[in-house]
């Protein structure tokens, strides 16, 4: 680094040398590591306030336990900076989240640190429990630690593993990192004095003591064992808090709440949890964005801010009159919501990401924000169509994924009227592979009930919205990927969408060229070079539906064409082609069909002009591509 100012950070290179420093030393290093972090993220955006607060938790986790024998899980990953540039990856920071550089989350394939790959939340405490299970037959002394926050113990994996741990034999530890709403108020000395008590080798040899004598003289069962510990939980719970706790009911032990920040206690309670054999919970409070006041004042706004100024705290902001497709959803909901009483939004935890604060500053009470919850968020809406209300379910492309059997069971099977807005469709960018909506046409396409469309523009987003609300045909899926439009008149007249038609933006004899969503604007581009290089002529058809499929412009097309190019920027296999080639084959027609898309890889972090180029997905690439059919 050759900078004075990381006297104590320039000499960790891998998380050994952490060990080499005196306990006092540590808060000076937890310093200069969020230094460091606040000045990268400036010029480079990443995920800024959920790493500030786990500074001293990352520093304090790698001083006590032998990584990378002993895991370490960071749930979600987006607050796991601190912990990739203390392994080896300080150097390379820079890189964050660019083309060919380092994963903005934990990846197993980038380091030997990140015991498992992240991305989406909740999957900590059960990936953490198979590797303890793993440990235990294998009869290696493998400690395993989850880190769990930041929303993510909404998410019923959560609860799933926490209710399996507390019934197989495991050593697991799970840390809760409550940076937000306190499970339970911190209470400074007296809190703290409990925490160390029963951490203590005393303390807790007593109790195994006392846990012998009763086995010995069989009063205790499997059963008594459990009420036994819940005993003891809600022993500690009640002397340190007025208020009931989530964990009192798990047969876990549980220690906390404890400040967070402060390195040195944090060491000295690691250390004694270190030492046990059972499973327990750790709970501390941080606050997000901890040491940069900016942060720590707009907490929302901070989680991931772009480029800002780190002395004065001001951000970047781009000057554009072309709005995010976000925002354009969020005004038509609003703009629909004002018109049809049965309207209402749900989103799991992304509402302002997905833009339905919009319509929450006007209209409260028929907004709901779920929590990391994708699947509760599915069928909730199902609750809510059923009864007759119009719920528009607004949820990322790569996080639907999660609520897959919620949308087939408790949905479409009923045939009921939720309108599905799959936010970052496509290449999402520099969040990489866990993030990239890549699959959601192939698996939503062969569920019945269910009609998929994609809009080429900011118009044709409004007005799908517009179609699915007054439709009764069950569930409508509209997917829309992340970032501007195409233009700043956005805001059309309202107009129906026939279902299941797609349009010709362009006639031609040589070859058709069939896309979906805002695939269009790049292969319009690409038919121009074309055109203006060479005398081919290429026809242009906005499909607009994946299902159902518009029979009658397929027909004209396999009659009337001997080449087809297919485009899309999902997956090919299952895709909007393979759709189009089975209707091709179950008609008997025989073009040669070439089909563009995302191949059978994970795309992973850059982007999303780089990401399109090295698929060629580009308009250069796809005149590449149309040429050679």
């Amino acid at each position: 680094m050759g900078n004075s100012k990381y006297t104590l950070l320039e000499n960790i290179n891998i998380s050994k040398d952490i060990k080499e420093l005196e306990v006092g030393q540590l808060p000076l290093l937890c310093q200069e590591l969020r230094s460091f972090i606040i000045e990268q993220l400036a010029n480079n955006p990443g995920h800024l306030g959920s790493s500030l607060g786990v500074v001293e938790l990352a520093v304090a986790l790698h001083y006590v336990f032998d990584t990378p024998f002993d895991r370490i899980i960071w749930d979600v990953g987006h607050q796991a900076y601190p912990h990739k540039i203390l392994t080896g990856r300080r150097d390379r920071f820079h890189t964050n989240r660019k083309f060919k550089g380092l994963s903005g989350f934990p990846s197993i394939k980038e380091s030997e640190y990140d015991a498992f790959g992240v991305g989406h939340a909740s999957t900590s405490i059960s990936a953490g429990l198979g590797m303890s299970v793993a440990a235990n037959l294998k009869g290696e002394n493998r400690n395993v630690v989850a880190v769990i926050g930041d929303g993510s113990l909404t998410g019923g994996l959560a609860f799933e593993g926490l209710n399996n741990a507390s019934i197989i034999d495991n050593n697991l530890l799970v840390i809760v990192n409550d940076n937000d709403m306190a499970i339970d108020p911190i209470k400074g000395g007296w809190n703290d004095a409990l925490t160390k008590l029963h951490t203590s080798h005393t303390y807790n040899k007593v109790r195994y003591k006392l846990y012998q004598f009763l086995n010995k003289r069989d009063i205790i069962t499997d059963q008594r064992a459990k009420k036994l510990t819940r005993f003891f939980n809600k022993l500690k719970i009640s002397r340190s808090s007025h208020h009931n706790n989530i964990f009192e009911g798990l047969s876990i032990r549980y220690f906390g709440p404890s400040d967070g920040h402060d390195v040195v206690k944090l060491v000295e309670i690691l250390q004694e949890l270190k030492n046990h054999q059972k499973p327990r919970i750790l709970h501390i409070i941080t606050q997000k964005g901890k040491g940069y006041e900016p942060a720590e004042k707009e907490v929302t706004t901070w989680h991931a801010p772009g480029k800002f100024n780190p002395e004065t705290g001001e951000r970047n902001s781009e000057s554009s009159q072309i709005p995010l497709y976000q925002d354009v959803f969020g005004e038509t909901l609003l703009e629909l919501a004002k018109q049809n009483p049965k309207i209402v939004g749900i989103t799991p935890a992304m509402l302002s990401g997905c833009s339905m604060t919009i319509m929450q500053k006007e209209m409260p009470d028929r907004v709901f924000d779920v929590g990391i919850a994708e699947g509760h968020a599915v069928t909730f809406s199902a609750g809510l169509a059923k009864d007759g209300m119009m719920p528009f379910c607004n949820i990322y492309s790569s996080f639907m994924q999660r609520a897959y059997d919620n949308v087939i069971h408790d949905v479409a099977l009923q045939k009921l009227n939720v309108v599905f807005c799959l936010d970052r469709a496509g290449i999402v960018g520099a969040d990489g592979a866990t993030h990239q909506g890549a699959f959601d046409l192939a698996y939503m396409r062969c569920v019945p009930n269910l009609t998929i469309a994609a809009p080429a523009n900011e118009h044709e987003l409004r007005n799908l919205m517009f179609t699915a609300q007054q439709s009764n045909m069950g569930a409508f899926v509209i997917r829309y990927p992340r970032g501007k439009g195409t233009t700043a008149d956005w805001h059309n007249t309202l107009e129906i969408v026939e279902v299941g038609k797609g349009r010709c933006l362009k006639e031609g004899f040589d070859i058709a060229v069939l896309t979906i969503g805002t695939m269009a604007n790049p292969a319009q581009k690409a038919i121009e070079m074309i055109e203006s290089e060479t005398n081919t002529s290429v026809a242009h058809y906005d499909m607009r539906f994946v299902k159902p499929l518009d029979a009658e412009l397929l027909h004209e097309i396999g009659r009337k064409f001997k080449r087809v190019v297919t485009i899309e920027d999902g997956v090919i296999q299952g895709g909007f082609g393979s759709a189009v080639l089975e209707f091709f084959a179950d008609n008997g027609y025989t073009p040669a069909v070439k089909r563009l898309g995302i191949p059978d890889i994970f795309v992973e972090h850059g982007t999303p002009y780089e990401l399109h180029q090295m698929l060629g997905l580009d308009a250069n690439g796809l005149k590449e591509a149309i040429i050679k059919i």
